[in-house]
């Protein structure tokens, strides 16, 4: 089933760290099918505040994902965000197409 890694990134610091980030990280999510579902994307606050940016990259499944962010090519930049950037990183399993929102109760 899909997985998915989640940031949601603030603070961050548009400088050649994260720059040097952005021109590599690509190539550390081939190997493993990862691929966009958000990133920069322009963002219509409804409730609350947002004050971050989310990024959600697909995995055909979770131990692909895990593989992605424990590579050595993954752990060799990511520095480049933690250093320029706070927020949080979170690996989540998906749902299928069938999913009901009560299914949770089950």
């Amino acid at each position: 089933m899909t997985a998915y890694a989640a940031a949601l990134l603030h603070n961050v610091t548009m400088g050649p760290g994260i720059v040097e980030y952005l021109q590599r990280i690509d190539e550390t999510l081939a190997p493993f099918g990862g691929r966009y579902i958000v990133h920069g994307a322009k963002k219509t606050v409804l409730e609350g505040e947002w004050p971050a940016d989310l990024i959600m990259i697909a995995f055909p499944d979770m131990e692909r994902a895990r593989a992605w962010y424990a590579s050595p090519a993954y752990q060799a930049i990511m520095h480049l965000r933690t250093d320029n950037s706070e927020g949080s990183v979170v690996l989540l399993d998906g749902v299928d197409e069938n999913h009901k929102a009560t299914d949770i109760l089950a």
